[in-house]
């Protein structure tokens, strides 16, 4: 799946959106990945999953770890397209843990897959927990990786190598130099963890 492909499932779900955003990292932009847009499609979500999967399939991963909310459908998908089990991490008091009787073998090869990554911080914590449980974090896959280039788009993140299907340069800003925090606009928080820190 070629990068104009990837645009074109945005496009075409209105998954691409514009405004006044407040990422789960905390910085603002005035552009937002909604990718629950996309991957309500099955049909979309399979064809990112298994494009995704043949991006991670030389690194051997043995299973595919995601973090919840974002990365469950995607990673799921992941894991079809490499014919591994795909399971997912949860914050417990703010840190991710896994649950509901996951489990990793001591040096299991493992794909840490997201939706979007934006500073890394999610896909960090998510390593973090491989690594405590003594699984092999070996690669990471994004549907989006939209760090910037002097951020290191596409750059390992602790170590472990990033692979993503859209590299995508969008603007983001500290909320004190966000320009339009300093117009005064409502700013709108949409990412999940957000959601779960109201609920």
């Amino acid at each position: 799946m070629t990068e104009d492909e990837v645009r074109r499932q945005f496009s075409e779900t209105g998954a691409l959106l514009h405004g006044h955003f407040k990422l789960s990292s905390g910085l603002h932009s005035e552009t937002y990945l909604q990718c629950a847009k996309v991957l309500q499609w099955p049909e979309r979500a399979g064809a990112l999953g298994t494009a995704l999967a043949s991006l991670l399939a030389p690194l051997h991963p043995s299973a595919v770890v995601s973090p919840a909310m974002g990365g469950v459908i995607i990673g799921h998908e992941v894991g079809r397209g490499l014919s591994v089990r795909a399971i997912f991490t949860e914050r417990v008091d703010g840190a991710f843990a896994l649950r509901r009787g996951f489990a990793l073998e001591p040096r299991e090869r493992v794909a840490v897959v997201e939706d979007v990554v934006t500073t890394g911080k999610s896909t960090r914590e998510v390593i973090a927990v491989l690594r405590a449980a003594g699984a092999e974090p070996v690669v990471c896959g994004s549907i989006v990786d939209r760090r910037s280039r002097a951020a290191g788009r596409g750059a390992a993140l602790d170590g472990v190598p990033c692979r993503s299907l859209l590299a995508l340069e969008v603007p983001v800003f500290e909320p004190a130099a966000c320009p339009r925090c300093a117009a005064g606009e409502p700013v709108f928080t949409p990412g999940s963890r957000h959601l779960a820190a109201r609920n």
